[in-house]
């Protein structure tokens, strides 16, 4: 089972259509929550290069970026080949 993590906030439609993409694949993530946890933002600036916004996912070591990667990658077909390497 690949190592999924996605930093998100409770209002915002991107992590909502991350997560669902996510979950209709049948792969769970641990997912933070940078609003109720400030020192996750933190943690998530430093591991996304400065990044900001949310969602920031990342599979295994792997940094995707946000929604719009995830759902390229996965126009793509290479996220399927990214969460088995993961």
């Amino acid at each position: 089972m690949p190592n999924v993590e996605i930093y998100t906030s409770p209002l915002c439609g991107y992590c909502h259509a991350a997560k669902r993409l996510l979950s209709d694949k049948g792969v769970s993530f641990t997912e933070y929550d940078v609003m109720r946890t400030p020192d996750k933002r933190q943690e998530m600036l430093g591991r996304a290069n400065g990044r900001h916004t949310v969602p920031q996912i990342f599979i295994g070591t792997t940094h995707v970026g946000g929604y719009d990667d995830m759902a390229a990658l996965e126009r793509e077909g290479k996220l399927d080949r990214l969460l088995k390497e993961a």
